[in-house]
């Protein structure tokens, strides 16, 4: 199925939560986030165990977590930042999955205070996590691996033989002989090897060679696993002519490679962020200036701080233009204001006529968007706002304001 553009805000609500939080603004759609997060669970049905740990980097804003807490899932974190919020809310030490790299020690110390499942990215980390540990029973450790040249990875993550992340397979082995020297009630195996990756067979790909993996650190480290977790990947359509991922072909992929390694015993896990709010969040921005110069450029009050996808991948985005008032399409570059060439939403994009005042919705935005700001230029954070259920649209995270930026400032 083809990319879906519609929005779940007309002209006129848009303009109205313009007036209402300014612009640039995020909006998410709660009923969308919940329908996806629905059809995600539905798709591993088939697995009592299954459980989805949101990964809060994409979108760690306590209103949407809290959304997602009710729809069932768990949280993966990879800060202490992250951490905190889980700890402010209250989630339960079994609903977080602490997937984090260079770990330092009062960070593992952190973690375990919650209760999180631990998972540790290197050999060389799990004196250090022991350590923290002082002696006490523990729940539930993982070790991450890493495939190297046995599986590619894609174009966002990269290369496993180039990633930083995770073990190889003696690593692997001898991480675990240290830890089952620890009171471990459970023990299992992590993987992340893609990201927003739209082939389904390829995370029943991944499903083998992780459970090829349990088989071999079992026989070697004298173990018994009782979990695995795939991560996340699961992709998004961002481009119009892209076919949605098949949930239910992916699942069923992933069963079939289950049944046949005879591994029903193992609690199966995945980490997806994006796939579940990125379709639901989209930046509205207002236009500024429509200016003829080489090229022609629609510049908005938002920019790459806003949203750093496009100029740190080249990443697409669709692009709406509220209220156009003509069908016929021009040729735009779309660009912000920071003091960088590649501050650009879209180049060379087809785009109804737009004139100053137009307000244009960004789509796709849910994740990996509002996170990943930053302050160069002196520019700041949008407010995040959530359209409800019922209707109604009600502000999550304010904007930063100057006196936000300068906060941090020792002055003279």
């Amino acid at each position: 199925m083809s990319k879906n553009v519609s929005l779940p805000f007309s002209l006129l609500d848009a303009e109205k939560i313009a007036a209402d939080y300014g612009t640039p603004v995020y909006v998410y759609d709660e009923s969308g986030i919940r329908a996806t997060a629905r059809k995600l669970q539905k798709a591993f049905s088939w697995d009592k165990t299954y459980k989805n740990y949101f990964a809060i980097k994409a979108t760690p804003t306590p209103a949407i977590l809290k959304i997602l807490q009710e729809e069932g899932m768990g949280f993966d974190c990879s800060s202490r930042a992250e951490l905190t919020i889980m700890q402010k809310m209250g989630v339960a030490g079994k609903d977080i999955f602490y997937t984090s790299n260079n770990t330092p020690k009062e960070d593992f110390e952190f973690a375990v205070r919650l209760g999180a499942t631990i998972n540790i990215d290197d050999l060389t980390q799990v004196p250090v996590f022991l350590e923290a540990l002082g002696g006490m029973q523990y729940a539930k450790v993982a070790l991450r691996y890493n495939p190297g040249s046995l599986k590619e990875g894609n174009a966002i993550i990269g290369k496993p033989t180039e990633a930083k992340y995770g073990m190889d397979l003696p690593g692997l082995v001898a991480a675990f002989e240290l830890l089952k020297k620890a009171d471990i009630q459970e023990m299992g195996l992590h993987t992340m090897v893609a990201s927003n990756e739209l082939n389904e067979s390829y995370f029943a790909e991944t499903t083998r060679l992780l459970l090829e993996a349990v088989e071999y650190v079992e026989a070697k480290a004298q173990v018994s696993l009782k979990f695995i977790n795939l991560g996340g990947g699961f992709g998004l359509n961002y481009k119009i002519d892209q076919d949605e991922l098949d949930l239910s072909v992916l699942a069923a992929e992933i069963k079939d490679v289950i049944r046949k390694k005879n591994r029903k015993d193992l609690a199966l896990f995945t980490e997806n962020g994006r796939f579940i709010t990125g379709p639901h969040g989209y930046l509205v921005s207002r236009v500024r200036y429509v200016m003829n110069k080489h090229k022609t450029y629609v510049g908005l009050d938002a920019s790459m701080h806003n949203l750093m996808r496009p100029g740190m991948y080249g990443a697409f985005h669709y692009i709406t233009v509220l209220g156009a008032k003509s069908g016929v399409e021009h040729v735009y570059d779309v660009v912000g204001s920071l003091c960088e060439n590649n501050d650009k939403f879209a180049i060379d994009r087809l785009l109804p006529e737009v004139e100053p005042g137009n307000l244009i919705v960004i789509h796709d935005a849910g994740a990996h968007g509002h996170s990943m700001g930053f302050n160069y230029n002196g520019l700041l954070r949008s407010a995040e706002v959530l359209l409800e259920a019922n209707g109604q649209t009600r502000l999550i995270r304010r904007a930063e304001t100057v006196d936000d930026y300068l906060s941090t400032i020792v002055w003279e």
